[in-house]
């Protein structure tokens, strides 16, 4: 079989549409938007067409949405922008052990900048605990920040009832959202949530990467941390390419013309790849909640007695692609930040495997991978001390 790529938690394939949306900008659009021309007129006017498609598929106003170089800056100049502009109101900020790197690497700059971060803990399948949410927010609390699906273990934050917490104080508190693998995979109305800042990206949802958007609230004061010449946006200034948000603009309307359908088909295929593991293979655990509490296309599993670097390695001979533990936290070999804070032991940590599912996979794929897996695992084992010992 031809590679069989399921790590689209890491990126995903460009739509071919996507590609063909994109192709224009490169050879006869590549202008830049300006006034009083006709070529940056033109530009200006599809920019807007796209911010548009953009807004409407979170309940956002256009004015309320800002292209980005991507997902990580998004994040950046959400977090920073709004902690730099209303640090006059407090010091404080809260976010969970398990957040996305992006969160955690900016929650440890403003913790060496005079800030204070409380640092909330998970439970076994990665729901942030609530109680400690409301025990920790202080008067000088100005942020709360999460991460909409756990990138490792597929959880959805119950982010309704964080808000509801967050409002039942009755303070001026920010609600920032991660949202890089929740959207185009869930559907997500910030308004219906209580989001105030939310980051997206096109390369997660069948888009080009090098692009993402991040949503402001109306009314809510960002500082610039990026400076130089405004091209695209205000907030990141210099040139984003327009290529890419036209990519990123069709495959918001390729993923959200039927995101049902698309959510129903990833959470069959994730089930059957799930029911084929449990049915082939003993001594696997689950990592993450099981049913509509997980993010449609997200199945991550240890495998006892085994190191799961050698189960990815073995795939790829077999033309599979999957992923172990958080490629996005570390290359190395240290075990999984977030399975280890969600009380799995080391060995179930290595032992991990995250498969990430698309709208382009296919049953076939998924059951190739369930033979090919099965037969793996048994090899490896039998070369185990460990299983040996225990089975």
């Amino acid at each position: 079989m031809e590679r069989v790529y399921m790590d689209n938690c890491m990126t995903t394939k460009p739509d071919p549409e996507v590609i063909s949306a994109m192709m224009p900008y490169f050879t006869d659009k590549y202008y830049f938007p300006a006034n009083f021309v006709s070529t940056g007129s033109n530009t200006q006017n599809d920019l807007a067409e796209f911010k548009q498609i953009i807004a409407n598929s979170m309940g956002a106003k256009t004015n309320e949405i800002h292209f980005t170089s991507g997902g990580t800056s998004a994040n950046n100049i959400g977090i920073k922008g709004y902690l730099m502009a209303n640090s006059n109101k407090g010091t404080h900020i809260i976010c969970s052990v398990i957040d996305y790197p992006d969160i955690l690497t900016n929650a440890a700059f403003f913790e060496n900048s005079g800030f204070e971060v409380t640092y909330l803990n998970a439970d076994y399948d990665g729901f942030v605990d609530l109680d400690e949410l409301k025990a920790a927010i202080r008067p000088d609390t100005i942020m709360v920040m999460t991460t909409f699906a756990n990138h490792v273990m597929g959880t959805i934050q119950p982010i309704k009832e964080m808000r509801k917490i967050i409002d039942e104080t009755n303070q001026n508190i920010a609600l920032f959202v991660d949202a890089g693998h929740a959207y185009g995979r869930i559907d997500i109305d910030v308004n219906e949530y209580g989001i105030d800042l939310m980051s997206v990206s096109a390369h997660k949802i069948h888009g080009p990467q090098g692009v993402g958007a991040l949503y402001v609230r109306s009314g809510l004061q960002l500082a610039s941390t990026k400076h130089g010449i405004n091209r695209i946006d205000s907030l990141d200034t210099g040139g984003i390419s327009i290529a890419g948000i036209a990519g990123f603009a069709k495959a918001v309307q390729l993923q959200f013309s039927n995101l049902q359908a698309h959510i129903a088909k990833m959470v069959a295929l994730r089930n059957r790849l799930y029911e084929g593991i449990k049915k082939n293979i003993p001594h696997i655990l689950l990592n993450g909640p099981e049913g509509n509490k997980r993010i449609a296309h997200n199945l991550n599993v240890s495998f006892d007695y085994i190191e799961g670097e050698a189960i990815l390695m073995m795939l790829d001979v077999n033309n599979i692609t999957v992923a172990t533990g958080s490629a996005c936290a570390s290359q190395g070999l240290k075990p999984n930040y977030i399975l280890m804070a969600t009380g799995r032991n080391f060995v179930q940590s290595h032992g991990s495997i995250r498969f990430t599912l698309s709208r382009f996979t296919t049953e076939e794929e998924v059951d190739y991978v369930i033979e090919k897996l099965t037969t793996i695992v048994e090899e490896l084992r039998s070369r185990s001390p460990l299983y040996e010992k225990n089975k």
